[in-house]
């Protein structure tokens, strides 16, 4: 049984108290369809919520850390190597429409490095935590990038951009070079459980652009803890905060990144 170290256990205390918070609210979404004025503001609340209580959890655990979180910002704390970088509710839309794609994520970094990741799925329960240097784990299950070489055989995951984000135009050239060269494109909704699938092998790469450090920190940490490699889409190598992430096992990194460029033509 693989076992947490005292940070791991500090940020899944504070997941799973948030996450209590937001599955009653989940629940009361699919009514709220129905009202006049919609669930957007209900969910707004909810996540604000979800953000309090993280940091509440976190700052009493390691008062000394600083905080960028999606809602409130960035702050610094007495350590000015440490924060917490944290998406209380990761998957917004999907939560919106009563779908059950959706995750707590959060990171701490320490003098520019992401050294700890927790992405939590309260529906389902799954458990995703990576530790620098101690491997990657769904619950207490090991995890490992996939194995798979031939593109025609992998399931590759994405972000669409939607009305008012991101660069349509680029997005549709690279779906067009992937999608004749694998088995399939998924786009789940939630980076951070796309980057924890990754990491369990269950997509074999993922590419976005436009995350935001909240959406990404985590989860980069888990792929790379299990075995996997995260880039910027252009070469480079710090994704978390250009937010131009690809993830991917070591043989399918160089083909999935010559894909991408060729469709900049």
């Amino acid at each position: 049984m693989a076992t947490r170290s005292a940070l791991i256990n500090v940020m899944v205390r504070a997941a799973e108290k948030a996450a209590r918070g937001l599955v009653r609210d989940f629940g009361e979404v699919e009514h709220l369809q129905v009202s006049r004025k919609g669930p957007s503001d209900f969910v707004s609340a909810a996540d604000l919520k979800a953000e309090r209580t993280l940091r509440e959890e976190l700052q009493k655990a390691r008062p000394e850390f600083g905080f960028l979180m999606e809602e409130s910002g960035a702050s610094k704390g007495s350590d000015a190597e440490a924060r917490w970088i944290v998406d209380p509710l990761d998957g917004t839309t999907n939560f919106l429409h009563g779908l059950p794609h959706w995750a707590i994520s959060i990171a701490a970094e320490r003098n520019g490095e992401i050294v700890a990741g927790v992405i939590y799925a309260p529906i389902g329960d799954q458990l995703f935590w990576a530790e620098k240097g101690a491997g990657a784990f769904v619950n207490h299950t090991r995890l490992r990038v996939s194995e798979r070489r031939r593109l025609e055989d992998c399931v590759l995951a994405t972000g669409i951009p939607f009305k008012g984000r991101g660069d349509h135009a680029t997005f549709l050239k690279e779906q067009e070079a992937v999608m004749k060269e694998v088995a399939g494109i998924r786009r789940f909704g939630a980076a951070s459980l796309d980057l924890a699938y990754t990491a369990a092998g269950r997509f074999d790469a993922y590419w976005e652009r436009g995350l935001a450090p909240w959406d990404c920190a985590a989860g980069v940490l888990m792929v790379t803890e299990a075995g996997g490699f995260v880039g910027e889409i252009e070469g480079g190598r710090n994704p978390v905060f250009t937010g131009n992430v690809l993830a991917a096992n070591s043989h399918l990194q160089v083909p999935v990144a010559r894909l991408l460029k060729s469709a900049k033509g």
